[in-house]
């Protein structure tokens, strides 16, 4: 749609998009909504979307009836060393596969491709008895180190990047006498911005949410994330306004996030299409 489209035909699709935009947007307007009510404004009929009176209490009781402060702090603590692991080992094997010429680097992106077809319950049991080998489980080592040896996804994300940029900046590095290493932190990583901007929102948004694998893996409640913390709050059968007031709380990261990368977000999207 462009400017010289009729406006007969550009009042309808925006009225479209509002409607579709608000269809997105009221289940978290009601959730925020139900974390401010009282226990008998829940069950009001009908109901309110603004409530009367305001119940800021919700939130100080999940941080006191359940420690949400240290649930927090371990998401948060999980997730930046996730996102260092995975920006960084998916950044330099994707230099590697850009830059370096061998004779097993097709079959090696073949095989990294092929793995992303394999969905994650297969391999849950093999990789769990692994860790169990190791003595990890009740640990953040079984969540931690594999962002460190990469993933495929990320991996292609940053090789599609890399192969958009000149390779000729990587020989006139090397005429100039800069190592490998050298040309990979001083040249090609501050270009890729972008490409990191993208990886590393993906890269929150799962850390933050998995709920599968601290569910597998950690057994002390004091090494609980928040998507655990939702769970044992839920267990004990508390009203539906606290646990919306947790779901706020667990939310809300992720907005802040999405909001302030959106556009390195899509141009990093958008860049990593352009070659390839």
């Amino acid at each position: 749609m462009t400017k010289t489209t009729p406006l007969y035909l550009r009042v309808p699709i925006y009225l479209l998009l509002i409607a579709g935009a608000v269809f997105m947007v009221f289940p978290f307007i009601w959730m925020l909504s139900t974390s401010l009510k009282t226990v008998g404004a829940i069950s009001q009929m009908p109901p309110q979307l603004i409530p009367n009176p305001l119940n800021w209490e919700n939130y100080t009781t999940i941080w006191s009836k359940v420690d949400f402060g240290r649930y927090t702090w371990n998401s948060f603590f999980l997730v930046a060393l996730e996102m260092v692991g995975a920006l960084l080992s998916c950044s330099m094997v994707a230099f590697g596969l850009a830059m370096f010429k061998f004779k097993l680097r097709g079959p090696i992106h073949l095989v990294m491709l092929a793995t992303l077809m394999i969905p994650s319950q297969v391999t849950m049991i093999p990789t769990y008895f692994i860790w169990k080998q190791f003595h990890a489980l009740n640990s953040y080592y079984p969540l931690v180190i594999p962002s460190y040896l990469g993933s495929a996804f990320g991996i292609f994300l940053m090789l599609q990047y890399l192969r958009s940029l000149p390779k000729e900046l990587y020989e006139s590095a090397t005429i100039d006498g800069c190592s490998p290493p050298g040309i990979f932190f001083r040249i090609y990583l501050p270009l890729c911005r972008p490409a990191l901007a993208a990886l590393g929102v993906f890269t929150f948004m799962g850390a933050w949410n998995n709920t599968l694998g601290p569910l597998i893996y950690l057994q002390d409640k004091h090494l609980y994330t928040l998507p655990l913390g939702l769970l044992y709050l839920k267990s004990e059968n508390v009203n539906q306004a606290l646990l919306m007031a947790g779901a706020v709380v667990t939310t809300l990261p992720v907005v802040i996030v999405y909001l302030f990368a959106q556009k390195q977000f899509v141009q990093g999207i958008a860049s990593t299409g352009l070659k390839g």
